[in-house]
């Protein structure tokens, strides 16, 4: 059977996001982005019947109305729910997904966000089938240098020793690195951006975030960049200096730099809530009760930087 992915995700590019969500709801953003779904729908079907080659047409067909809204929904349930179990039942979807877009020319700036996500699919799947036969707990590992131990750490450094530099960063990260330092964050953070976007100052998601450090509008807004003509969330110095206050921010409300970093990805609401029900101090006490996402996004941050640099993550 042919798979309908390729037409899935020329959807989840054009379309507005399909779950619920609040965040400027009445921003010249969200009416630029409001064009209807169908809308979105019959455009992104053109699109696939015009420039899909007759191989991609052979491999993927174009989903029904239902077939994107369910798969969409999937999609967003899996890495906000708490399940990992549920996050990698998307693996094949995910890869399948990004190997169709990876087809289309010029799909750069949402791959280069959807490649990251790939990745906490496929760890959450290696996770769920290690632990299949054994008590489902975490591997935890302490970071090097007695640093605070973060669940599964050591299967996200074994992965991103093997990931190649981005061509780009000799370019980018001096800059991020600065822009780091003047925020008064350690400069090593930095590279969150490899993890956010392949060190894409373009990339975006169907949730709206964009740039480097897949700033949402409204978060972006509060830290004093614009969002709309122009969208200062593509220009790497103004992003490096926004994303590094957010951390500061982050580290000053929680304490550490799992924790910021988690609220980094999940919010601050949800790692409070999550503190608060576990009477917990650290990453590794409430990592469970946090969106499986952000459960597979913080130590891939602690180890990439690690792997980066030579050093272990600070506090």
């Amino acid at each position: 059977m042919r798979r309908v992915f390729l037409g899935i995700l020329l959807l989840a590019v054009l379309a507005p996001p399909l779950l619920p969500r609040t965040e400027g709801a009445d921003s010249p953003e969200a009416a630029a982005d409001a064009a209807s779904t169908d809308e979105a729908y019959d455009t992104a079907k053109e699109l696939f019947d015009t420039f899909a080659t007759p191989e991609i047409k052979e491999q993927y067909y174009f989903p029904s109305r239902q077939q994107f809204y369910a798969t969409l929904r999937q999609f967003e349930a899996a890495y906000d729910g708490n399940s990992l179990a549920a996050l990698a039942q998307r693996e094949p979807d995910m890869k399948n997904v990004l190997a169709a877009l990876q087809s289309v020319p010029g799909q750069s700036d949402y791959t280069d966000w959807l490649s990251g996500r790939v990745d906490e699919v496929q760890v959450a799947h290696s996770i769920v089938e290690s632990e299949r036969n054994r008590p489902a707990r975490p591997a935890l590992k302490a970071t090097p240098g007695g640093l605070p131990v973060i669940p599964y750490y050591d299967l996200w450094y074994r992965r991103m020793q093997g990931r190649a530099v981005p061509e780009n960063a000799g370019e980018l990260m001096g800059r991020l690195r600065s822009a780091f330092a003047a925020e008064g964050v350690p400069p090593d953070l930095a590279w969150i951006a490899e993890v956010e976007s392949s060190l894409n100052p373009s990339a975006h998601n169907p949730s709206g975030a964009r740039g480097l450090f897949q700033l949402k509008s409204e978060t972006a807004k509060g830290l004093g960049l614009s969002t709309f003509l122009p969208d200062q969330r593509t220009d790497p110095d103004r992003s490096a200096h926004a994303a590094a206050r957010l951390l500061r921010q982050l580290k000053s409300q929680f304490g550490t730099w799992p924790l910021a970093i988690a609220a980094y990805n999940a919010g601050a609401g949800r790692v409070e809530q999550a503190l608060g029900s576990n009477r917990g101090r650290s990453f590794a006490e409430i990592a469970a009760s946090l969106p499986a996402g952000t459960r597979m996004y913080v130590p891939e941050v602690c180890a990439l930087v690690c792997v980066r640099t030579g050093r272990p993550f600070a506090r």
